[in-house]
């Protein structure tokens, strides 16, 4: 196994995006939803985890204002999972955003996506709200 990071302050060419989406469909089931909030989106950055060519996982956020940053969307593929490529995503993703004079990263998540959740308390990211959407989730 081969497998590097990569910021990406832009859509990603085409062959990268589509691993992207695909990768995003086998987890949450909606790439074409996705596919359409990216191109209404400017200033996306993406944080890309390959194992040669093929993109095995992703962050996707965007800036809120000029010192605060929303990580937005991830996944690692299922045959990558406890292999420390999200925390490794997560490491690559806000050492740029430092770079970038960023002080603030945020992010929400939902209960049922639990490892992200632990992964998130464990980086030192604080719970400051909760909420039920409309389908009581």
């Amino acid at each position: 196994m081969d497998i590097t990071y990569d910021n990406v302050p832009t859509i990603p060419e085409q062959t990268v995006l589509e691993g992207i989406l695909l990768l995003h469909d086998s987890i949450f089931g909606d790439a074409y939803d996705l596919a359409e909030k990216i191109n209404k989106r400017q200033k996306l950055l993406f944080t890309l985890a390959y194992d040669h060519d093929s993109v095995i996982g992703y962050k996707i956020g965007y800036p809120c204002d000029e010192k605060k940053f929303y990580s937005w969307l991830g996944g690692v593929n299922a045959n990558y999972r406890n292999m420390g490529i999200a925390s490794a995503l997560m490491d690559h993703q806000h050492v740029y955003l430092r770079e970038k004079g960023y002080g603030r990263v945020q992010t929400k998540t939902m209960n049922r996506w639990r490892s992200m959740l632990l992964l998130n308390i464990k980086t030192g990211f604080d719970i400051t709200d909760t909420y039920l959407d409309s389908q009581g989730d």
